[in-house]
């Protein structure tokens, strides 16, 4: 099957890796460094998913229709990438692989003609450099849409994935798309600090941070309307029963989570973005809390303040010490 994976960060470079040792032919588009690597020399793949080697088409838009699409960009990319390949992609099925709660609705948009689906990935994979792709964490990805039950076209494409990209189906994908949201508070504090996620939930102060940013997103959600989707060993009856408990107790959620992610250290995709000088996606995860919560009349002072902080670090350059990340939480 003739595939796009648009963008070769390092989810966009896995999957490429994997749907061509799957036997897919495989193109992705690229920009800068990344595409003159990919040009060059491939995709290397190290780590979870064994080690691989992948020669896929690489350009900077598409050439030709393919007969699939994955979109891995950055959330705050998708939609200038969507819109640079439009003419080839509206009415081809669309797979959104992204973080955040837009991306689906984005793709819709855009490409008014196209089947869109959403996948939500628990791999934890590091961009090494361009064209070197890291997996740190394995774990299936889950394809779906909407809130309802899964349908017949996503069982279809779930089928053709699944043996290359390790994917399952999933009910209630919305739902399950604030479940991942919740998991994605893991990003910012790493960010901000400079240190990893295991070393962030390690912290019993950082911790209770992680913890509060948590449970503002889930109540948030369920201020909404939102029935969480199971993700993780997360479902909704879990995350209710989170956003209810005092702060000392939610915090075996994080330290579950930790728990789940081995010894490699997991510098999360935000930390991941600064290191190399892009703009992260802040504003889709910890930012996405505070609009959603503002529309439910809630307040969100914790992930407020924890997106300021990413853009502080964005514009400086610098991280800041547990100390100074604490001494700012304290002033609330």
């Amino acid at each position: 099957m003739r595939i796009a994976v648009i963008g070769a960060g390092a989810l966009g470079g896995l999957f490429a890796t994997l749907l061509e040792g799957a036997g897919h032919d495989v193109t992705v588009t690229a920009r800068g460094a990344a595409l003159s690597a990919i040009r060059a020399d491939g995709i290397r793949l190290t780590g979870g998913f064994g080690d691989s080697h992948a020669h896929p088409r690489a350009l900077e838009r598409l050439t030709e229709t393919p007969e699939l699409a994955l979109v891995c960009t950055k959330a705050q990319d998708a939609e200038r990438a969507i819109t640079d390949n439009a003419e080839l992609l509206n009415g081809c099925p669309v797979i959104v692989v992204q973080n955040g709660l837009d991306g689906v609705r984005t793709a819709e948009r855009i490409l008014p003609n196209s089947d869109c689906f959403g996948l939500l990935v628990i791999v934890a994979a590091n961009y090494t450099e361009p064209g070197h792709v890291t997996v740190t964490t394995v774990a299936p990805s889950y394809l779906g849409r909407g809130t309802g039950a899964v349908d017949g076209t996503t069982l279809r494409w779930q089928a053709i994935l699944g043996p290359a990209l390790h994917t399952r189906s999933l009910d209630n994908f919305v739902g399950a798309q604030w479940t991942k949201l919740v998991v994605n508070m893991l990003n910012a504090l790493p960010a901000i600090t400079g240190l990893s996620v295991q070393d962030v939930v390690g912290s019993a102060p950082l911790r209770r941070v992680l913890t509060a940013s948590m449970r503002e997103t889930v109540q948030s959600a369920v201020k909404r309307g939102v029935r969480f989707g199971s993700l993780q060993k997360l479902s909704n009856r879990r995350l209710r029963l989170f956003s209810h408990l005092p702060l000392w107790a939610g915090q075996v959620l994080p330290l579950r989570m930790r728990a789940r992610m081995g010894g490699v250290p997991n510098l999360g995709s935000t930390l991941q973005s600064l290191n190399r000088g892009q703009r992260t996606e802040i504003d889709y995860l910890n930012g996405a809390v505070v609009r959603e919560a503002a529309l439910a009349g809630l307040p969100a002072p914790i992930n407020a303040l924890l997106t300021a902080l990413v853009h502080e670090v964005e514009a400086s350059g610098t991280h800041l010490t547990p100390a100074q990340v604490l001494a700012r939480f304290a002033a609330l």
